[in-house]
């Protein structure tokens, strides 16, 4: 990725002014079908990712962290190829992204559009910007029957040629949204977009570029007619792909309750308890053999611990010598992109604590609950293999952070992540993460500790649906019910304990809307269900 001009002398440094890469060249992937072999096929339109620009306009104000945003044309573009938008990003970060560039494959597939409407300039808003030009933002008119699918930005009020861009044949396009915000100043907004139906099974690809609260309609992205799979990797390219980007998983110095493999768990006295049958539990088979299976969670089973105190208090303590992590391996984006979901499994998530000012309150049994899942994903191009993002779960939800934004672990392409102390909760920088405000709250507190993991160490690949079978998936992913009991730990008399100590409505009331915020789970109130009842398992992780 690259970007060829530098911005005016007078003009202040911004992370942007610097590339980003991958800490470790690309390896040579397994040789496959349709894998990282640069262009992909969406149906009569065969699109390529490009990764170097020419800057074109940068604003030095509003935006993240007030430093404005920067606005690029795609540059290197292949020869048969033509730009389908431009791309831009906030300034606060190293440039590190991608937009789509096309090339007509059927004849129709693409058509410059017929003219340019003028969305909204600097100069209109008087926007101040260190002296420098200002910028004008165009939206394609498309003929009829095509649709645009991203903006130009020039510096000029002239409207730029009609062979700047194509637009896309309609039926080559699906309905897009707003992602995340880029700039905004003065009413006038633009943002990253993505396909409104995001999953396994939708077809809508992102094309990288970006458009503004102005255009009207919402520009479309772009959809794959010809989703075949054909750009997903086997078995073998999957493998290589978590060997070169499988997360250190860093855990805090205090933690108690670590994770271990389920099979683990199983050979050490899980119990599956049946509804009615309280009194006769049943010791849980290696791979779950003997867990009821189906495809829906009808309330009559769950998994506990051992009864036995000493091997119950074992068993919560959990075992990081057998840990292995298990891979769901998803299509998303019309197969563009590759997204390794990649499950942890924890026999016991310890109680939680409260910070309040300057002290922090154990919070009794809270957040005590048993069989716990937590996740990380791994989104991956299927144009070349490189990493672009990293998920992680956190409670009830989660974070995605860019790769330019990732620790890595010993100059290598491993990413860094952090569980925080009892809840498990991932994040990607150590420290504390309160979930409240104003200094009240419920703590999340991470650190580096010689507890760690590195998950290539040991993975299994448990689903892959695209592969048609070549994965075998093991009967406990399809054990639909609870991981754990249904317990009332009281607490509502643990939350009103902590309120006793506290002084003033105002800040009792913040305290009670952090815990509100936590999943049922976390009060005992329901067991955990597994990784196929997430939504996210077929669907997208936001």
């Amino acid at each position: 990725m690259g970007n060829k001009s530098s911005a005016q002398s007078s003009t202040p440094s911004l992370p942007i002014d610097s590339t980003f890469n991958l800490p470790s060249p690309l390896p040579s992937w397994p040789s496959g079908e349709g894998f990282a072999k640069g262009r992909i096929d969406l149906g009569g339109l065969e699109v390529f990712q490009v990764e170097t620009f020419n800057k074109v306009w940068t604003v030095y104000e509003g935006g993240q962290d007030n430093l404005g945003a920067t606005f690029f044309e795609p540059s290197s573009v292949p020869e048969g190829f033509t730009i389908l938008g431009f791309y831009a990003q906030p300034n606060n970060r190293k440039l590190f992204g991608w937009t789509l560039v096309g090339k007509d494959l059927s004849g129709d597939s693409l058509r410059p559009p017929v003219d340019y409407l003028l969305l909204w300039s600097g100069k209109s808003t008087k926007i101040e910007n260190n002296g420098v030009e200002t910028g004008y933002f165009w939206q394609p008119v498309p003929p009829d029957g095509y649709s645009a699918v991203g903006l130009i930005v020039t510096t000029s009020d002239e409207k730029p040629p009609l062979d700047k861009i194509r637009c896309v044949r309609s039926d080559l396009t699906d309905q897009s949204e707003s992602d995340a915000q880029i700039w905004e100043s003065n009413g006038f907004s633009v943002s990253s977009s993505k396909p409104i139906n995001r999953g396994t099974q939708a077809s809508g690809v992102c094309v990288g570029t970006f458009f503004s609260n102005s255009t009207s309609p919402t520009l479309p992205c772009l959809k794959n007619n010809k989703f075949d799979f054909s750009c997903m990797p086997s078995k073998l390219q999957i493998d290589a792909l978590f060997q070169a980007y499988a997360p250190w998983i860093y855990f805090h110095k205090d933690e108690k309750y670590l994770p271990s493999s389920v099979n683990w768990f199983f050979s050490n006295g899980a119990l599956l308890y049946k509804k009615g049958e309280e009194s006769n539990p049943v010791p849980v088979e290696p791979n779950g053999l003997n867990l009821p299976q189906g495809e829906s969670n009808d309330g009559l089973y769950w998994l506990d611990l051992p009864v036995a105190s000493d091997a119950r208090k074992r068993v919560q303590g959990g075992d990081l010598q057998s840990m292995e992590v298990y891979l769901h391996i998803k299509p998303v984006f019309g197969g563009t992109f590759t997204d390794i979901a990649v499950w942890m499994f924890y026999p016991f998530n310890g109680p939680s604590r409260a910070k309040l000012k300057a002290a922090t309150i154990p919070l009794g049994r809270i957040g005590e609950h048993i069989g716990d899942w937590e996740h990380f994903t791994l989104r991956i191009s299927n144009f070349s293999g490189k990493l672009h993002r990293m998920y992680l779960s956190q409670h009830s939800g989660g974070s995605w952070t860019d790769a330019s934004e990732i620790e890595f672990q010993g100059g290598g392409n491993k990413p860094v992540a952090y569980a925080s102390l009892n809840g498990h909760a991932m994040y990607s920088k150590p420290g504390l993460v309160l979930q409240g405000k104003d200094n009240v709250g419920i703590r999340n507190d991470t650190g580096k500790s010689e507890k760690v993991i590195d998950t290539a160490v040991r993975f299994r690949v448990v689903a892959a649906e695209y592969m048609r079978g070549e994965v075998e998936e093991p009967a406990w992913l399809n054990y639909m019910r609870h991981w754990g009991p249904k317990i009332d730990y009281g607490h509502e008399n643990e939350i009103r304990g902590v309120e006793k100590i506290m002084v003033g409505e105002s800040l009792k009331n913040t305290f009670r809307s952090a815990v509100k915020g936590l999943p049922n789970e976390v009060f005992g109130e329901e067991g955990p269900t597994g990784p196929k009842l997430k939504r996210n398992w077929l669907g997208d992780e936001d």
